[in-house]
């Protein structure tokens, strides 16, 4: 963008995106902060404590909301002129685009945006759905976004919740499956702290394997476990009765279906 963005909201996924961008070598000057406390941003990236005081700056090149969802409505009645005719990205978990596009009918465009906090190291996968961006527009927001991680469009918004399941809440599950995983350990009598550090190390190798190999996850466990060996007896577990699959799918249904409900709660 060749004007700012303006960040609207600064907590902690905001503030993960931020991080990532800068570690990705964007410069501080591309970036706002729009912040009620004036909390201190990272060097170089200017702070606004009112919204005033960020009208009264350069335009903005697109802005995008960070504030919790049930603020939105409070918050879109003084954002009319920050949005007037740039896209609005938002992290606004639960509200469509059709909400967005209520909210801000000023905006050049409205694109839902849904990120995890390893933005803030550049892995996170983001997930974008849009409405007005020409193909430039589009463009835009995915350079900007795959900086991040790896950016997605996703064409059904029927699917956002499903995929927000998966991506957004996803590392949410997977820290409950290392402590589950250490806890175990722990209980059978390994020592609490190597437990957690064995656990830490050896999800962190083998997702950098699984990312970095041409086999699927499927394959590469089956390449772990030798027939009859101690990993296939494990897996046996995991895999009787499609135990893991079943509990996963339950996990993924009920963080889909509270999206859906959050939305219906702001309609």
């Amino acid at each position: 963008m060749e004007a700012p963005l303006c960040i609207i909201g600064y907590g902690n996924m905001s503030g993960a995106m931020l991080a990532g961008w800068l570690a990705a070598g964007a410069s501080p000057s591309q970036f706002n902060i729009l912040n009620r406390s004036a909390k201190e941003g990272p060097k170089g990236v200017r702070v606004y404590s009112s919204i005033a005081d960020a009208e009264a700056s350069a335009p903005h090149g697109a802005i995008m909301l960070g504030f919790k969802p049930h603020q939105m409505g409070e918050a879109a009645a003084d954002l009319q002129e920050l949005s007037n005719r740039v896209p609005v990205y938002s992290l606004l978990a639960g509200i469509t685009l059709a909400q967005l596009r209520e909210a801000f009918p000023k905006a050049s465009a409205h694109v839902r945006v849904m990120p995890n906090l390893a933005s803030r190291v550049n892995k996170s996968p983001v997930i974008l759905a849009e409405c007005g961006l020409d193909d430039d527009g589009k463009a835009a927001a995915f350079s900007l976004f795959d900086q991040l991680g790896k950016a997605v469009w996703l064409h059904d918004e029927a699917q956002y919740d499903l995929a927000t399941a998966l991506a957004g809440s996803g590392p949410g599950f997977v820290y409950r499956f290392i402590d589950a995983l250490a806890g175990a350990a722990r209980e059978l009598g390994l020592d609490e702290t190597q437990a957690q550090s064995l656990a830490l190390a050896m999800v962190e190798g083998a997702a950098s394997l699984a990312s970095a190999s041409d086999d699927t996850p499927r394959v590469l466990a089956d390449k772990v476990a030798s027939p009859g060996g101690m990993t296939r007896e494990g897996l046996n577990v995991l895999d009787e009765n499609a135990a893991l699959q079943r509990l996963l799918t339950e996990t993924l249904r009920k963080t889909r279906d509270r999206g859906a409900e959050l939305s219906a709660d702001r309609n």
